[in-house]
């Protein structure tokens, strides 16, 4: 398709910036996935206690203020990092486009809860004396604020929102920037997924309370997805933004273009809250390559959403099966094994980390993988150690969510 598609309608990334449990750039990610290098810490919450996260290392100052800080979030202040850095990276001046013409789109699992949960912890020690509320926290809570935190950062008067996708919302954020400059609604589009997770003890309460929260001794193997002793999510935050543009635009500034993005689908399972359908993944991931028109065997690499619990490790596999079969030249792999769950920002954080893959011809394996489970084995599957195959020229890039919503994005190299 992308060979076909006039420039004005072919959507290619020409900037990446993002924060993670093991790099603030997409280089020192890159790196430490190739070494193997897990990003998760022990970690400690209210409520809760000694648990393991992936924690972000960014420097928050180096885009922001300190009032701004204090008034803002810490999504916010992902958001804007990663923006800031992307914006850098595809030397996109913004002075010389038309802002008004420039969107922010960015997936979330959820937003709010943090806040909500500091100010009702805060209000406790006045007896509950909603004097003491905060005046900032509606703009702190308002579902768009990460986006909005991002325009105000920059000074984008142009569209922003948000879009609530639960685990697969870094795709979507992806998805959403393509659609609407393949729409000219705008010439520049800032798009991917970003999280505060780690910061509201309710989502660790809950996945405890489900079963759910990984527990190991070193935390650095507490996010073993395929391994047959995983015993569930660790929570991370973090965040990737991409610059998208079309083709015809990015050729016109002469900007570096790191990939295009050539299929995508989006469906939901219909079925349960948590339980994951193979079915319904199998036919996201299907549409995805249909839309791309591209057949299975084109497909190099395979990036997986698993997120280490039992089942939902082996429903994926399952979906992944029904489409490959035993074939070997498909190279299967997983991020979360280094930086646990990002969630909102798992799925633009993850295809992140294998875009390298295009220039260096190596695919990062997942880590902590002792024993693999039966019902996980993959032909394909990449254990441990990076794989050299040679040539790398199409990804696809899985992130699925709770309520049953799937998503898949198909990135490949970039061919004029």
């Amino acid at each position: 398709m992308s060979t076909t598609l006039d420039p004005a309608q072919r959507v290619v990334i020409t900037g990446v910036g993002l924060t993670s449990p093991n790099g603030d750039t997409l280089a020192e990610f890159r790196k430490n996935l190739l070494e193997g290098r897990s990003g998760v810490e022990d970690y400690d919450i209210r409520y809760i206690g000694k648990t393991h996260a992936g924690v972000c290392h960014f420097d928050p100052l180096k885009y922001q203020k300190k009032k701004m800080l204090r008034v803002g979030t810490r999504a916010g202040s992902v958001a804007i990092y990663c923006a800031q850095e992307a914006v850098r990276d595809a030397g996109l001046d913004l002075d010389q486009v038309d802002r008004h013409r420039v969107g922010v789109y960015l997936g979330v699992t959820e937003h709010g809860n943090v806040e909500t949960e500091n100010e009702v912890y805060e209000l406790s020690k006045y007896n509950y004396d909603t004097k003491y509320w905060s005046h900032h926290h509606n703009p702190r809570t308002v579902a768009n604020n990460p986006a909005g935190e991002v325009t105000i950062s920059l000074g984008i008067p142009g569209p922003h929102y948000t879009i609530g996708a639960a685990c697969a919302a870094g795709n979507a954020g992806l998805i959403q920037g393509l659609q609407m400059l393949r729409l000219g609604e705008v010439d520049v589009a800032l798009s991917g997924g970003i999280s505060e997770a780690i910061h509201t003890f309710g989502i660790f309460a809950s996945f405890k309370a489900q079963g759910a929260l990984a527990v190991h001794a070193d935390p650095t193997k507490a996010s073993r997805p395929f391994d047959k002793a995983r015993n569930g999510i660790v929570v991370s935050e973090g965040g990737a933004v991409y610059v998208l543009e079309t083709l015809a635009r990015a050729k016109a500034r002469g900007a570096r273009i790191l990939a295009e993005i050539v299929g995508y689908h989006m469906n939901s399972d219909a079925l349960d809250f948590v339980l994951p359908h193979p079915e319904r993944q199998g036919e996201c991931m299907r549409r995805a390559l249909e839309r791309a028109r591209l057949n299975p065997e084109d497909v190099d690499i395979v990036n997986t959403h698993a997120t280490a619990t039992p089942r939902g490790d082996v429903q994926e596999c399952e979906a992944i099966r029904g489409i490959w079969k035993d074939d070997p030249s498909v190279y299967v792999n997983n991020t979360k094994s280094y930086i646990g769950h990002a969630m909102g920002a798992a799925g633009a954080l993850e295809l992140a980390g294998n875009l390298p893959s295009f220039e260096d011809g190596v695919v990062h394996p997942t880590i902590n993988v002792d024993e693999l489970d039966p019902e996980c084995a993959l032909a394909g599957l990449v254990l441990n150690q990076p794989r050299e195959v040679g040539k790398v020229d199409v990804i696809l890039n899985n992130s699925f969510g709770m309520l049953g919503i799937n998503s898949a994005v198909v990135v490949r190299r970039f061919v004029g």
